[in-house]
């Protein structure tokens, strides 16, 4: 009778897990559907005015690289903001802007379309020289050992080519997109631009987090990573439909559709005009494309993940660091939960429930010396709070909690930051 209960029972979690993993699906096919449809209808509207307007006009989408006014703004450095996940920058999805048209408003801002889905470290990489120009070196050795091109994309001609010490620059990163600038800095300190020697950290000034991914996320063990390693897929989950997507997606090759919006995977080279039908079954069986590696951005959102690249990254003295943590829970008699049920969008309130509600596999090891998961509750759907204050795994770095401006002044570099949260 027990046993018969038990079985059950058990089919019961897995037809909710399925039925979870189908509406998840959908809502996410839905909700990119509306991005990329808004984008679209935006700029047929936006051309049709143009077209009216003046009818011999050719009218193209594509990113430029606009001279700067020297002459007023020679002493203010740029301030580049870095997407995180899924993310485009300045040319992609034609008029939409990640960062709300914050573009538009200062010559000085400079928005980089780096990968959507590659991984930091080809991230960081692509950043470097899309602001000193050249053609991206992912690096002989690891490109080896991720199995894709070393060379990537052509900048004939920098954004900021005059980037120096001298000529420093403020980030700010959304997401993934600050640990990105992390990553970039210790590449500038550690020399790993082939061709640039006197590369060092300082070239960065600044360095401004919107809910960093600084310490991973459990929303990716929720999506599918699994807990045990934070490197590979489980079978059947909302990632291996992605991937599934993405592969189809970058193998189609489609010109105008990849111009409008791009994964970031070109340097892996799975084109049906480069490796045919077999190359497309090779990638979904998992041998060979971004997937087969961990060169792509999940796991490096893992606990996991996040702690192999906080172990060989630094916060430098010189550098001032600034930190805007999100939630969206509170809690009711110690447990939490959502902060509001019309507050939050729908998709994020079911994501936000998740996140606040999943425990550590207690027969997996912890990620960490420390872990608990009572630390990882709060959250805004997407990231934990913890994750989003400051470094904290696998050594916590300097950092000063604010509760106003004034408690920043005078400024100090070399630690973080943390502002009231968001």
């Amino acid at each position: 009778m027990f046993s018969s209960l038990d079985k059950m029972i058990r089919l019961w979690i897995v037809a909710l897990q399925f039925s979870e993993l189908i509406v998840s699906s959908i809502v996410h096919m839905l909700y990119g559907f509306y991005i990329f449809s808004t984008a679209v209808a935006g700029d047929l509207s936006q051309a049709l005015n143009e077209l009216l307007s003046k009818p011999n006009m050719n009218i193209e989408v594509k990113e430029e690289v606009v001279p700067r006014d020297t002459s007023t703004n020679e002493i203010l450095p740029p301030i580049v903001l870095v997407h995180g996940i899924f993310g485009f920058g300045k040319g992609r999805l034609g008029a939409l802007s990640y960062f709300a048209g914050a573009e538009k408003k200062d010559e000085r801002v400079l928005v980089p379309d780096l990968g959507s889905l590659t991984s930091i470290y080809d991230r960081a990489r692509e950043l470097f020289y899309y602001l000193k120009g050249g053609r991206v070196d992912y690096g002989e050795e690891h490109s080896k050992a991720c199995g894709h091109s070393q060379f990537g994309r052509l900048y004939e001609q920098g954004h900021y080519p005059e980037w120096d010490e001298d000529h420093p620059i403020h980030f700010v990163g959304h997401s993934a997109g600050a640990q990105v600038v992390r990553v970039l800095q210790q590449m500038l300190a550690d020399k790993a631009f082939k061709g640039y020697e006197s590369t060092n950290e300082n070239w960065v000034l600044s360095l401004t987090s919107l809910s960093g991914a600084f310490n991973g996320t459990t929303r990716t063990y929720l999506d599918g990573m699994q807990p045990e390693d934070g490197r590979t897929m489980k079978p059947i989950c909302l990632l291996q439909l992605c991937r599934i997507g993405v592969i189809i997606y970058d193998w189609l090759d489609i010109p105008w559709l990849k111009a409008y919006y791009n994964f970031g995977f070109d340097h892996f080279n799975i084109s049906w005009k480069k490796v045919g039908v077999w190359g497309l079954v090779d990638c979904l069986l998992g041998n060979s494309g971004p997937f087969a590696s961990d060169d792509w951005i999940l796991p490096d959102l893992t606990i996991q993940g996040s702690l192999r690249l906080n172990s060989h990254l630094h916060s430098f003295p010189n550098t001032y660091y600034f930190s805007y943590a999100t939630k969206r829970t509170k809690k009711i008699l110690g447990v939490t939960v959502p902060s509001s049920i019309f507050g939050i969008h729908p998709l994020l309130f079911i994501r936000v429930l998740q996140m606040s509600q999943w425990r550590h596999p207690p027969d997996v090891s912890s990620p960490y010396k420390g872990y608990r998961d009572e630390d990882w509750q709060d959250n805004d759907g997407a990231l934990n709070t913890i994750s989003m204050t400051h470094p904290l795994i696998p050594v916590e770095h300097p950092s000063r909690f604010v509760k106003d401006d004034s408690d920043c002044h005078p400024l100090q570099p070399g630690i973080w930051l943390v502002l009231p949260l968001v």
